[in-house]
């Protein structure tokens, strides 16, 4: 499957329905930053984002409760791959050196990031 990129107020909509896990339209709402959309605006998104393949749903009585079919990390993974691809010559060292210099990280920091690529979790 060819991931597509998000809009901004796809992706908010999805991070909502990553933390959720299910929701139904009107939860997902107060989640969003403001201004708060229009529960039609956000019910169209939702459909858009059904028909990308990225949000699936189920009848609960009459209406409809959606779930997430693609995960955040599949979607984080695709998304830093492009970032590497467009802006650092799909180089990870180099991309990593510019956030290291960026943020002006310590040694300290360095060796932290080190041991967390070494030991995940």
């Amino acid at each position: 499957m060819v991931m597509i990129k998000l809009a901004k107020r796809e992706e908010q909509i999805m991070q909502v329905f990553w933390d959720l896990q299910k929701a139904f339209i009107k939860e997902v709402i107060p989640q969003l930053p403001d201004p708060k959309p229009h529960y039609n605006s956000v019910a169209t998104m939702v459909k858009i984002l059904e028909d990308k393949g990225f949000l699936t749903h189920e009848t609960v009585g009459n209406v409809y409760q959606y779930f997430p079919v693609i995960s955040r990390e599949e979607y984080q993974q695709h998304a830093m791959k492009d970032i590497v691809s467009q802006y650092f010559d799909n180089s990870y060292p180099r991309m990593l050196a510019f956030f290291a210099k960026q943020q002006n990280l310590s040694e300290a920091e360095l060796s932290d990031i080190i041991k967390m690529i070494k030991n995940p979790k």
